[in-house]
């Protein structure tokens, strides 16, 4: 299978631009080389509007209606399936810093339920709750800053701060855990491993490597869902992600037959069915699929922000909804998930709340023992 994958608002480590709230990835997979197969079509397109390139930025909905048909025929005729990919980017810096100060692999004063199951998610959401705007950029200052010393004092500063707020939890629980977590984070700031090490690890935690993240997994499983094999993987050259793109995609590659161990109940880590083939990062200017997903990631996403798009256009929304697939990481994404996942849980028998009940005490005592000893 072929894959050609573009991404629109980029605004790299800067998560708080009020015009670039989303980070998408498009994703067009067809099992033709749509390079080759369709370069005759898309040139008689551009002919059609007078163009060098198709690049929907440009064209607009006025030019856009005028290929509705054009592009209608390209998805018949070549099987094409769009995905689109989203990144909430306040909510990743929100995210960003619950598994850093609430990893219960360094911070011991998490409960290992709290972390290594889906009740994880629960915790999140009520963290979320106490996290202003102002807060959460000092937070992401603090992650992205290379001087250990001054992330740390921020982080502490951070933390003291929502202890202030914890009180408004409603439930006396969440009140403990996260008073007793973010106390020790507060107090142990060197233990959290906090702040990125280097400028170039930046890289690595941007919404945009979190986003290629999901857009890897998705090609996964349109693979295993196929049969098939990855032929070629184009992703539209920019000078700032590729390699940081290329060395996820190679580390997937190397360890799709190594199975990792998630936590009981959340989602399984698998790599079976990652490409094997390196990606090719290559300019828009030369790739026909480029060229296409380009036109379906510039109409969903408009269509997704609420924006004008001209009626005409909804027929290739309408093509792709039993077709594509669409993630999203945010909060409210989170939320609505995991709590779907809760409500369907059977009841526990006798024994296994009994059993539960000593896990509990068990992992409770060493907890306590964490909060209690000294910094």
């Amino acid at each position: 299978m072929y894959f050609y994958i573009d991404e629109s608002g980029h605004t790299g480590a800067n998560l708080f631009d009020e015009n670039q709230p989303i980070l998408y990835y498009g994703v067009l997979s067809s099992k033709i080389n749509l390079d080759a197969a369709a370069e005759s079509k898309v040139i008689a397109i551009r002919k059609k509007l007078d163009v060098d390139r198709l690049h929907a930025a440009e064209l607009g909905n006025g030019k856009l209606v005028t290929i509705v048909k054009d592009i209608e025929k390209l998805k018949k005729q070549y099987d094409l399936r769009f995905d689109i990919y989203r990144v909430a980017k306040v909510d990743h810096a929100l995210i960003s810093f619950f598994d850093q100060v609430f990893d219960q692999g360094v911070n011991p004063a998490v409960p290992w339920l709290s972390y290594w199951t889906p009740m994880r998610y629960v915790l999140l959401i009520k963290l979320s709750t106490l996290f202003d705007e102002e807060l959460l950029k000092k937070a992401w200052a603090a992650r992205v800053n290379i001087k250990t010393d001054e992330a740390n004092l921020a982080l502490t500063s951070i933390c003291n701060t929502l202890l202030t707020r914890v009180g408004s939890l409603p439930d006396k629980r969440s009140q403990q855990v996260l008073t007793d977590a973010l106390t020790w984070a507060a107090k142990n700031p060197d233990n959290i491993y906090y702040n990125i090490k280097k400028k170039k690890d930046l890289l690595d935690i941007t919404p945009n490597l979190i986003g290629f993240q999901s857009v890897m997994s998705g090609i996964a499983n349109r693979l295993l869902k196929n049969g098939k094999k990855a032929s070629k993987i184009v992703v539209d050259q920019q000078t700032q992600f590729n390699k940081a793109q290329i060395k996820l995609s190679d580390f997937y590659a190397k360890h799709k037959k190594t199975p990792l161990v998630s936590g009981p109940g959340l989602p399984d880590i698998d790599y079976s069915g990652m490409p094997e083939v390196p990606i090719a990062c290559t300019s828009g200017m030369e790739s026909v699929g480029l060229e296409i997903v380009d036109l379906y990631l510039w109409i969903f996403k408009r269509h997704l922000e609420g924006k004008e798009l001209a009626p005409e256009l909804f027929p290739i929304i309408k093509g792709q909804f039993h077709r594509g697939r669409t993630d999203e990481i945010s909060i409210q994404a989170i939320e609505s998930r995991w709590s779907k996942w809760f409500q369907n849980l059977p009841d526990p028998t006798v024994e296994q709340h009994e059993k539960g009940q000593e896990m509990l005490k068990v992992d409770e005592e060493r907890r306590l023992a964490a909060v209690a000893k000294k910094a």
